[in-house]
């Protein structure tokens, strides 16, 4: 995969931030679950699996990739789906449109659902692939640390240093393998995850669980939990916005052109500007990951034309 663009946005609360540009990987609106995807189904490829099984809400990015992937290639793809988490999107009319077969379960019978569904196609003569939710594992961190090396080649060509790179922590493998990059790199930096939805301890040691698999013991388990920055006290729940990340959205597209979502890089980019303001962040190089959702951009954007944002962080 090419290198995605880093944008200096110039600027802000008196520091330079700029933006890496993942929401523009060239496949299915990109993101962080198309960086993933690519090595997933390489591996699905290699291995000619010939139906794809995984895990995820209507909103998510990760299910709108994953079965764009596979109607690219004429494969079966399932998706299992939380009951508690259901509601109209772009992303999930893309996942009908791709042909995805969409199973609704409450959330305590998703596992079992998912382990039917694939003994059901394997009493089939099928072989299928089963991704977790959000691309997680280590096929999933690695996605990220090949990213952080992208950072570090960005950084030697134009001869500067982020003091801090901050991105929407979900599932937690995108921040686990940047952390693991950063780890093997032996960067002296700040990586800060604004955690979408889940709340610490779980939020955090999902993202340890991930740097640790990957890593399998090549590092101290203390300097692996001090490199783990998880803030929690921006997450209003998963898909679910307010006003502040509303205007946030607002702002940083009449300001900058991108757009953001309320669901992941929204909810990140105000908590980033909230963290900079809590710690009084000054004269620093700031690196913000857009990790995609463009169509859950369009979810909302009635919502977002009618916010009063006032510019005043930008």
């Amino acid at each position: 995969m090419e290198a995605t663009l880093i944008q200096d946005l110039g600027c802000c609360l008196n520091n330079n931030l700029y933006i890496k540009r993942d929401d523009l990987i060239p496949f299915s609106f990109g993101g962080n679950k198309a960086r993933k995807a690519k090595l997933f189904f390489k591996e699905i490829d290699a291995g000619q699996y010939d139906c794809v099984v995984t895990y995820g809400s209507s909103s998510s990015n990760h299910c709108r990739v994953v079965s764009n992937e596979c109607a690219k290639r004429g494969i079966p793809c399932y998706i299992v789906s939380p009951l508690e988490v259901q509601k109209l999107t772009y992303n999930s009319l893309m996942m009908n449109m791709f042909g995805a077969q969409i199973t609704v379960a409450p959330v305590e019978e998703v596992h079992d659902t998912i382990e039917n569904i694939i003994f059901k196609l394997q009493e089939d003569n099928r072989k299928p692939y089963f991704i977790e939710g959000g691309g997680h594992g280590n096929i999933g961190t690695e996605a990220y640390v090949q990213c952080y090396q992208e950072i570090k080649e960005y950084e030697k060509e134009n001869k500067i240093f982020f003091d801090y790179i901050f991105l929407a922590s979900g599932t937690g493998t995108t921040q686990a393998g940047l952390v693991c990059g950063q780890l093997i790199n032996k960067d002296e930096r700040k990586i800060i995850g604004i955690s979408i939805a889940r709340k610490n301890p779980r939020g955090r040691n999902v993202v340890l669980e991930s740097e640790k698999s990957y890593l399998n013991n090549r590092f101290d388990e203390t300097v692996v939990n001090d490199a783990t920055v998880f803030i929690d006290d921006y997450a209003e729940g998963y898909g679910k916005e307010n006003s502040r990340i509303l205007n946030t959205i607002s702002e940083v597209l009449k300001k900058y052109g991108i757009p953001l979502d309320s669901t992941y890089t929204g909810k990140a980019f105000a908590g980033m500007i909230e963290y900079i303001k809590k710690y009084s962040i000054k004269d620093k190089k700031v690196l913000f990951i857009h990790t995609g959702g463009t169509p859950l951009f369009f979810d909302v954007v009635k919502e977002i034309s009618q916010s009063k944002g006032d510019r005043k962080f930008l």
